[in-house]
């Protein structure tokens, strides 16, 4: 049996039997890690021998109590992102400036999955401060898509993507303002969930009232990424937008798909869109939709959705990393830097109107769903393009705004502030994985998951549209 193969709900059954140790679970995913990230650089910073610590004291606990009372994810290693601060373990947000910084405290949420019994072994790969979409940084260089090392892995969750996707780690956080869970997600083939803002609290978020960054699951099926964020998961006064969470998404009921009516996009009404994407998107719906009552293709038109989505983004960034420009000055990300420098040139009228444009455009999205249960719509974009490219220039040829453009169907759904759940759904014409984005209204985050479970189940039973797994073997 390879260990690493094994769900994170697999592994916690054979825990709580006592059919598998955490020591040799934890062994083998050190072993996988040494094998594979040589080939795709997921893994950054580890702390190896405090896993081993906790591994040993969780089997203990096993063997003294039994099954009873243990944590959720006890025994179950994870891996958290590097844009997330971790006690005892180097975090450096992909900055040069950071680059031997070793936080005191965990971030509340690591300190809650520490909580559940969760041993945390690593943490994974981001751009600088997770900036651009893709994940490659001057501390430690490029995260490799495990389909094809000469393409991106996306980002900037790209290294939780990867280490997730090989094995390497059954679970991993991520985080998302503009798409950073969702097209890692897509490009790496594995499940990513950016949820309601305020589902998991963040004490570190500067704009407090903003629904851009989020913490969100990144798994290998809806189930792992459910149980992770059940783990996630708490409620802290001091985050503006935190609220109490009564159900547990660590059990996902069933749902009737043939009861519900399935709504669609893709383009949201806005985003640039690749011409194949489409055509791989409406070739994938021919699977989906009929598992649905009714699908209804959605007319949305958010013609402003682009530049209150930027002036946003201008702001949210400007109130995070303001200082960052004054004291690093040249020596700051140059995404970032002219970012920051576009928020610097905007006037208090063009925050005015793109706070309230965003309102007026969450009100039209709303009324366009009305009698949907959920929207689907492309993940990405683009296909994974050239580990050395940024980002792309061009869509259908027609050149972009700015950097991030190229992600503004992910971000489309950041605007509104609605939760967002990547799915794997098999290959594209190129052989590389292909994700669908699943988008539930606000606080309807259990709902949106019991959908994506439903629908991943079906699907799995198709190879055409079955979870794609890398070719590890080429490199171990």
């Amino acid at each position: 049996m390879n260990l690493c193969e094994l769900t994170a709900s697999q592994m916690r059954l054979l825990i709580q039997r006592r059919e598998l140790s955490p020591v040799e679970l934890l062994d083998a995913c050190i072993e996988r890690i040494e094998t594979l990230n040589p080939a795709f650089n997921a893994i950054v910073a580890r702390c190896v021998d405090r896993a081993r610590q906790e591994a040993k004291r969780a089997q203990a606990q096993l063997q003294l109590q039994g099954p009873q009372g243990l944590g959720l994810l006890h025994g179950i290693p994870i891996a958290i992102k590097d844009l997330t601060e971790t006690a005892g373990l180097r975090t450096t947000f992909g900055s040069p400036r950071f680059r031997d910084h070793v936080p005191a405290k965990d971030e509340s949420v690591v300190a809650a999955i520490r909580g559940c019994g969760g041993i945390v072994l690593a943490k994974t790969n981001t751009p600088e401060f997770g900036i651009g979409g893709n994940t490659t940084n001057r501390v430690y260089g490029a995260t490799r898509n495990p389909f094809n090392p000469e393409l991106t892995s996306g980002g900037s969750s790209g290294g939780a993507a990867v280490a997730v996707a090989t094995g390497m780690v059954p679970l991993a956080t991520g985080t998302d303002s503009g798409g950073s869970l969702r097209n890692p997600a897509a490009f790496c083939g594995v499940v990513g969930l950016r949820p309601t803002p305020g589902l998991i609290p963040s004490e570190r978020r500067a704009q407090g009232w903003s629904p851009m960054g989020v913490h969100g699951p990144m798994a290998r099926n809806v189930a792992d990424a459910a149980l992770l964020l059940q783990a996630m998961i708490s409620h802290d006064t001091c985050d503006p937008l935190s609220y109490p969470q009564s159900r547990r998404f660590d059990q996902l009921d069933d749902v009737a798909l043939d009861e519900l009516t399935l709504g669609l996009s893709t383009d949201l009404g806005f985003a640039p869109v690749d011409a194949g994407v489409v055509r791989t998107f409406r070739d994938k719906l021919t699977l989906v939709a009929p598992l649905f009552k009714e699908c209804r293709d959605l007319e949305l038109s958010q013609p402003t959705a682009e530049r209150a989505s930027w002036i946003l983004r201008c702001l949210y960034l400007l109130a995070t990393h303001a200082d960052k420009l004054a004291s690093f000055g040249d020596e700051l990300e140059p995404r970032l830097r002219e970012n920051l420098h576009a928020a610097r040139r905007l006037s208090m009228d063009d925050v005015a109107w793109a706070v309230a444009e965003q309102t007026r455009v969450y009100r039209a999205f709303e009324q366009s769903l009305r009698g949907c249960s959920v929207l689907v719509c492309p993940a990405a974009a683009v296909p994974p393009f050239p580990v050395d490219c940024l980002y792309p220039a061009t869509i259908n040829n027609a050149p972009l705004d700015h950097y991030a453009q190229w992600m503004a169907i992910t971000y489309g759904i950041t605007l509104v502030g609605h939760p967002a759940l990547v799915i794997p759904c098999g290959r594209d014409d190129a052989g590389l994985p292909f994700g669908i984005q699943l988008v539930a209204r606000p606080h309807q985050d259990h709902l949106l998951m019991r959908i994506g479970h439903a629908i991943e189940s079906q699907l799995a039973r198709d190879p055409r549209s079955a979870r794609p797994t890398p070719p590890t073997e080429r490199f171990s």
